[in-house]
């Protein structure tokens, strides 16, 4: 059956239509009763409810104004949600999180699968402002951002998500949960907030980040030829024997801790 043209998404979601995959995704959620959640894209708030239910109040952001109009009447009587018209990519949440007197939140998304990635850049630069996050998204992101060394799936996004958390799976949802179905598998990713190497300053971290970007940038090349471009072949040579690793080592086989060492030595 074809979806009415005014009941299509506009700007690529897919929503949660399943009353009981809402249900399984809510308690699935690390929310304490405390917590301010902030909420990407409610769309036509199948999940606010339930987090309200939760949470001490929901921040509902959505950017568009016929969904936000269609919010506002369903919430706009309930004291525990608010509902802010806003693009993510340029919410402050840092702002957001001081306008409402709390030091951390907790963030839940149900992600448009065409901006998954910016949007989980956009939230990192607020990492210190996040107490937890369960997001929902396309599977195969989500195995990319839990990858282990050594698999397929590993790559800078894994490198990313693990400076700052504890990612997992925690639940997988098929398509037809939603409306309209999307052709991939979905599923909530929790991330448990655990920053490593808090003694780097911001600069250092944002530095090590683009030089592990350099390292993946060409996965059939090992690290010897993808940091050919901004060390000298020799130096990379002497750095990974120091560090005992083989000089035809690729960036997929090295750990966190081990691009950190690297990162280090190459200075």
């Amino acid at each position: 059956m074809a979806v009415p043209p005014s009941r299509r998404p506009k700007l690529g979601q897919h929503f949660l239509r399943d009353t009981r995959y809402r249900q399984r995704l809510a308690d699935a959620l690390a929310i304490l009763p405390d917590d301010h959640v902030i909420e990407i894209g409610p769309g036509r708030g199948a999940m606010t409810e339930l987090l309200a239910v939760r949470a001490r109040q929901v921040i509902a952001i959505e950017i568009d104004p016929t969904l936000v109009r269609e919010l506002q009447g369903k919430f706009g009587s309930d004291s525990r949600i608010t509902i802010l018209q806003a693009d993510i990519l340029s919410v402050d949440l840092t702002g957001l999180c001081r306008r409402h007197a709390i030091e951390r939140c907790f963030v839940f998304g149900n992600l448009p699968y065409y901006i998954t990635s910016p949007i989980l850049h956009r939230l990192w630069e607020f990492a210190p402002s996040i107490r937890a996050m369960g997001l929902l998204m396309q599977r195969e992101v989500g195995e990319r951002l839990t990858a282990t060394p050594g698999s397929r799936s590993y790559g800078y996004l894994s490198i990313l998500v693990q400076v700052y958390s504890q990612p997992r799976i925690a639940l997988g949802v098929p398509p037809g949960a939603f409306s309209p179905a999307p052709k991939v598998q979905s599923a909530l990713v929790d991330f448990r907030m655990a920053p490593k190497f808090q003694d780097w300053a911001p600069a250092e971290r944002k530095q090590f980040l683009e030089f592990v970007k350099h390292c993946f940038a060409q996965k059939r090349k090992n690290i010897l030829n993808n940091l050919a471009g901004i060390y000298t072949r020799g130096r990379v040579e002497q750095i990974l024997a120091e560090l005992a690793l083989p000089r035809t080592i690729r960036a997929e086989q090295l750990t966190l801790e081990q691009f950190a060492n690297l990162f280090r030595r190459l200075g």
